[in-house]
């Protein structure tokens, strides 16, 4: 995403540069090939539904139970993927659904599948692609270099809508050929092609100095980040309304199929072919959308195509008008969720992309999970066609946001700084050490005093969002010109972590910050371990030992 049309861009043509590394090129093809094979499944199992009941509201629910679980268990795979080795958690994903994939299977073989079940069974499919996902998407900037992570991001769009182009009309042609039964087994097969690229991946990670964070933690750590990051809130917020309102689409299809154009399986296999084609077109010219067009201005085009495009579909009783309408719903539809994954992707830190990730999942996917549900209630009450009107106006006038959440700018990959080197103390410190104070003294000149505090405003988010609390700036009543930062860390371990965590941009401000400093003394760094009555271990510590420093060297950073 981009506030301005010339920045961060890449050419049209370099779109398949990703795909001349071999990591990168055996993983895409055998992720096309299991992206296939999950859209077939999709048919088997609304189709399925729609031959056991006759309710909108269970339709809806397929999808419901797909998509929830990417809701409910998104942040603790997100915080797995960034804890633990990332082609390991891909594996254990995969082996969940095709666990779930092989058990739909035989059941409905055996004709013991009840409409519940088949819930059930979708759900524990959904929980492996909710463990992978925050995984996959994460390991990408592992496969290919930074330069290619954007058409990287796109390709991966594009090997899925190529298989939501194909994938429902093989669907169709499946169920209506040798039923329900062998699309879910179709599912299991393909994805073993996919489980033998990551077994043949030697991935490469580069040790951490620091032990890493248990779950609980961890999941702390994103949750604290995300809040503290304005970007990426306005992604989450944007995602979320854009799930729950064009998240009909897809929830309704199977209904628009069978009740507007009054067809079988594989009517339903066709629309849902144009959709994907639409979306693989949308793929296709994701690097021009956003070479001529800022990110706000783009997710405005999308939603006002998409209520257009809803609008038709509702209205059309012809397969060839309704399909149209749906190449159209699909490209801008996955433009706009590409737009918003490349913005979360270049703006989160490595250590950290997991769990934002994981979050953009979880805004999505429950706004896709929470609108399906509505909408299903909706159609029973008032029509397919209604609940699409109804989608379409909401989808139009929801531009509007843009007046209070405008889409950030993003112009590259915000990378992690150079890890530093541990502060001399002298007092005796254990990694539960805790909880640590930091005092951080500026000298800064009274003229200079607003513009000093309008940035400390912006170091307050990132020491925040990296692990610190109870931050504040204060000002010496008696000394107008010196100024104290305080925060707070919860132990010497978090302290370090939090250290180490800041990016290159993060560094700068805190340069900058450091830039209004004046007098012949550096800026001057307190480091205390704050100690409740009656925690103080006397043999185990050195007394009259202060764990203070004074930074060295030159004033274009405080390096805390």
């Amino acid at each position: 995403m981009t506030d301005s049309p010339k920045s961060s861009t890449f050419s049209a043509e370099g779109i398949t540069a990703p795909l001349r590394h071999l990591i990168f090129r055996r993983i895409w093809l055998a992720s096309l090939l299991s992206n296939l094979g999950a859209l077939i499944r999709s048919v088997g199992a609304a189709w399925a539904m729609t031959q056991m009941t006759s309710s909108a509201d269970k339709v809806a629910l397929v999808q419901t139970a797909l998509m929830l679980p990417v809701m409910l268990i998104s942040m603790p795979a997100g915080a797995i993927a960034d804890m633990f080795d990332r082609r390991v958690v891909m594996l254990v994903s995969l082996g969940i659904s095709l666990a779930g994939a092989t058990a739909l299977t035989a059941l409905v073989w055996l004709r013991l599948v009840t409409p519940d079940l088949l819930l059930m069974l979708c759900f524990v499919i959904g929980s492996g692609v909710a463990l992978i996902d925050p995984a996959w998407q994460s390991s990408v900037s592992e496969q290919v270099p930074a330069e290619t992570l954007p058409a990287a991001v796109a390709l991966n769009s594009i090997s899925y809508n190529i298989a939501r182009s194909v994938g429902p009309a093989i669907g169709g042609i499946v169920v209506a050929t040798a039923g329900a039964v062998a699309s879910f087994a179709l599912n299991a097969l393909l994805y073993l092609p996919l489980i033998i690229a990551l077994s043949l991946w030697k991935r490469i990670s580069e040790p951490s100095h620091l032990p890493p964070e248990k779950l609980n933690r961890a999941i702390i750590s994103g949750v604290r980040y995300i809040a503290n990051s304005p970007s990426i809130k306005i992604v989450l917020i944007r995602s979320v309304i854009t799930g729950v309102i064009g998240g009909a689409i897809i929830a309704l299809m199977p209904l628009v199929a069978r009740d507007l154009l009054r067809g079988d399986a594989q009517t339903y296999g066709i629309t849902l072919s144009a959709f994907g084609l639409g979306a693989v077109i949308g793929a296709l010219n994701i690097p021009e959308v956003r070479k001529r067009m800022s990110g706000e201005a783009a997710i405005r085009a999308c939603a006002l195509s998409m209520g257009g495009a809803l609008a038709a579909v509702a209205l059309s009783r012809d397969l060839i008008l309704t399909s149209a309408a749906l190449v159209l719903a699909g490209a801008v539809w996955m433009t706009a969720w590409a737009l918003f994954n490349i913005g979360v992707q270049l703006s989160a830190p490595r250590w950290v992309a997991g769990r934002s990730l994981a979050a953009y999942q979880a805004a999505s996917s429950g706004g896709i999970a929470v609108g399906s549900w509505g909408w299903g209630r909706l159609t029973d009450a008032a029509g397919v066609d209604s609940a699409l009107l109804v989608s379409a106006v909401l989808m139009l006038i929801s531009p509007l946001l843009g007046l209070w959440l405008r889409m950030p700018r993003i112009n590259a990959r915000n990378e992690d700084a150079q890890a530093l080197a541990r502060p001399d103390v002298r007092l005796a410190l254990t990694d539960r050490s805790g909880p640590l104070v930091l005092e951080i003294e500026y000298r800064v000149p009274q003229e200079n005093a607003r513009a000093f505090h309008n940035v400390m405003q912006d170091v307050q988010l990132f020491r925040k969002r990296n692990g610190a609390y109870g931050w504040s700036i204060a000002r010496d009543i008696a000394d107008p010109e010196l100024w104290t930062e305080r925060y707070h860390c919860p132990t010497w371990l978090d302290y370090l972590r939090q250290r180490n965590r800041s990016t290159h941009s993060e560094r700068a401000l805190d340069r900058h910050a450091a830039s209004f400093h004046v007098g012949p003394e550096p800026v001057r760094v307190r480091r205390m371990l704050e100690r409740p009555f009656g925690s103080v271990r006397w043999k185990d510590e050195v007394p009259d030992r202060a764990a203070n420093e004074v930074l060295l060297g030159d004033h274009t950073g405080t390096r805390t």
